[in-house]
């Protein structure tokens, strides 16, 4: 199912994003970062532009840290996460992210598993959270390339919308369904 958008209002600047992966062996360079690397390619093709790309270990504090004060920053209107979300003892990308977010948005990693279930079962052991730090957004992504890839499906299409609200640049579309 492909959502169209219902303004026609001409696209505003470019969603300005990070990447950050969790992976202890990625941080210690003993394995390539493929999720992160997939991530940042979908995004600048569907152009949003990737000013960071980070790997940092599965670390509660480090990972705390660098999304607060990526948000903080006031740089990004997005942070995409990926990897730790799993059930490994050092898998704490959600516990870091629900450290710093201000407000929740359960809806966008439980469209993730919701969608996820038709391919995997393994998908319900998701713990990703999405929430929002100021005016950025964060999501946890999965750790796995093809999940990622197959997660981004399912989001990319309400992202441009969410980061307009966020900046204050959205448009009451509802006026164009109503015919008023």
């Amino acid at each position: 199912m492909t959502l169209e958008p219902k303004c026609s209002e001409p696209p505003g600047p470019p969603v300005r994003a990070g990447v950050l992966t969790a992976s202890d062996s990625g941080f210690h360079g003993q394995r390539p970062d493929r999720s992160g690397e997939v991530i940042r390619q979908r995004l600048q093709e569907e152009g949003f532009s990737v000013l960071e790309h980070a790997v940092l270990p599965d670390d509660l504090d480090a990972l705390r840290d660098t999304l607060a004060s990526w948000c903080d920053q006031g740089r990004f209107d997005l942070i995409l996460t990926t990897g730790g979300t799993g059930f490994s003892p050092r898998d704490v990308t959600p516990e870091a992210t629900v450290l710093v977010v201000e407000r929740e948005a359960p809806g966008i990693p439980e469209a993730m598993r919701a969608r996820s279930l038709e391919k995997t079962p393994h998908a319900m052991l998701s713990r990703a959270r999405a929430g929002i730090r100021g005016r950025t957004l964060i999501v946890n992504m999965p750790g796995s390339p093809r999940a990622c890839s197959e997660c981004l499906d399912i989001i990319l299409p309400a992202l441009g919308h969410a980061v307009e609200v966020l900046r204050g640049d959205a448009r009451d579309c509802a006026q164009n369904r109503s015919g008023q």
